[in-house]
Formats: structure tokens, C-alpha cells, sequence
């Protein structure tokens, strides 16, 4: 999720929900938790009010460049366990998951 607000700055806890298809609720703990961490901040909308935009602050890029760099070598780790013919079906598996 952190992701998407580095990707899309002043995005809504709702338009996060839509794109993770997850409840608004639930992305609402999560907004919150990095908000407490200071990771990311809300920012009133400046014509709908009501509308809290998200951004991420320093130090939430710099944990997500930290998340990013961890996903990477975890990749690596993994992609060394696996043989090159089984690669593009354990692609194609983790795919068919996320979707």
C-alpha cells in the first residue's frame, strides 16, 4: 500500500481501498498505523474538505525504499531455490493468486 501513495501522492484512503480491494475500514487501520509511525501524513483536500489526501512523508520513502530493497533480495533469495524451467510457473501460480 505504501507503494501507491508513493506512486500516486495526495491519493484518498478511499481510492486505496478500490485499488486493494479492501474495505475502507481497513485501509483506514493501516493509513493510521503509518500516520502514528510518521511514515505517512493526511492532508485535507483543498476543495472537498471532508477528503483526507495521503502523502508520504521523509521518512516514509525512506521506508519504503527500505521495504523495496528487502522485497528485492527476497526475490533473489527465492528465485535461487527455484530452477529456471519451474520459474515461469511459479510466476504465472503467484499471478493467478494476486488476481
Amino acid at each position: 500500500m505504501l507503494a501507491i501513495v508513493v506512486d500516486r501522492p495526495s491519493i484518498s484512503s478511499a481510492d486505496i481501498a478500490r485499488i486493494e480491494s479492501l474495505t475502507p475500514q481497513t485501509i483506514s487501520v493501516i493509513v493510521g498505523n503509518l500516520v502514528k509511525r510518521g511514515a505517512l501524513t493526511r492532508v485535507p483536500h483543498a476543495v472537498h474538505g471532508r477528503i483526507q489526501q495521503i502523502e508520504p512523508t521523509p521518512s516514509g520513502l525512506d521506508l519504503f525504499a527500505k521495504c523495496a530493497e528487502r522485497v528485492h533480495w527476497l526475490e533473489e533469495s527465492l528465485r535461487g531455490e527455484i530452477s529456471q524451467m519451474d520459474q515461469p510457473a511459479v510466476r504465472r501460480w503467484l499471478a493467478n493468486i494476486a488476481a
